[in-house]
């Protein structure tokens, strides 16, 4: 997963009441480092899994209960007692972090939504539970905005995910649409390119739109943090599309014109 991708996610921000803010720099420290574990610097695939699994060491520890060596992990450890929350879902993050050591190519959407499941909505889950928030219809909403997070952020960085040999595309949609590596590498944007392209924004749009009904059922701080963060999805969506898909040259993002608009829409979307 890219640096970008958890600065979507809400990390002590200012919406939050401060006593969550420290539960949740906690969850994002941890989020964090094992990510720039997988992803991160030049070491060799086996010095990066190896790391990673001292990370699974470290839960081990706490579910064994034993006190972890690192003071990251006893933060982690004093979280989870104090909002009765497991490991799962940590475990779940690591595992995508591996995957993401050997895996560069995704041959089906379902396969590309089972890395999503693993790598996005643990975190959305995470923060639900910390609200006490963790009925059925709420964690499917939530898995629908992270898991689009994700795809939204893969069709940013295209170009910054060929660089370290990766495609977050799926191979059935390169197939389809008639566009190769080749295409990729050289960077060439025409007929195939967009509508490939089209195809993969209208599909993370409506799984964007599917979950954002949870922003109006969450009340408080949270649900306005949610409200702020489907918006700005939608957003980057938007400015893909208006580069005409050009993510080689004009890689999205949003500035402060664009925060704006996002909290404008945000108070739209809340009446």
């Amino acid at each position: 997963m890219s640096n970008a991708h958890y600065e979507n996610f809400p990390v002590a921000s200012p919406l939050l009441p401060k006593s969550m803010r420290a539960p949740v720099r906690v969850i994002y420290a941890f989020a964090r480092s094992a990510d720039d574990l997988a992803d991160e610097g030049d070491a060799p695939p086996e010095e990066r899994i190896r790391a990673l699994l001292t990370y699974e060491a470290e839960l081990d520890r706490i579910d064994q209960g034993q006190k972890p060596e690192s003071r990251l992990f006893q933060d982690v450890a004093a979280t989870l007692a104090t909002y009765q929350l497991d490991t799962h879902y940590l475990r779940a993050l690591l595992s995508a972090f591996r995957q993401d050591v050997g895996q560069t190519r995704y041959p089906t959407f379902d396969a590309l939504l089972d890395y999503c499941r693993r790598s996005a909505n643990p975190v959305g889950r995470i923060m639900l539970s910390l609200f006490g928030n963790t009925s059925a219809s709420a964690f499917q909403q939530s898995d629908a905005i992270c898991s689009a997070l994700q795809i939204i952020n893969f069709l940013q960085d295209v170009a910054i995910d060929w660089d370290k040999s990766r495609i977050y595309l799926p191979q059935e949609d390169l197939q389809r649409f008639g566009v190769n590596e080749e295409q990729i590498a050289a960077q060439r944007v025409d007929d195939h390119w967009r509508a490939l392209m089209a195809f993969e924004v209208q599909r993370a749009r409506a799984m964007m739109l599917s979950g954002a009904p949870l922003a109006l059922h969450i009340r408080g701080r949270l649900g306005w943090e949610l409200r702020l963060i489907v918006q700005g999805g939608l957003r980057i969506l938007e400015k893909i599309e208006a580069v005409g898909y050009d993510v080689f040259r004009a890689r999205p993002t949003l500035k402060k014109r664009d925060w704006l608009l996002i909290f404008w829409r945000a108070l739209r979307f809340a009446n």
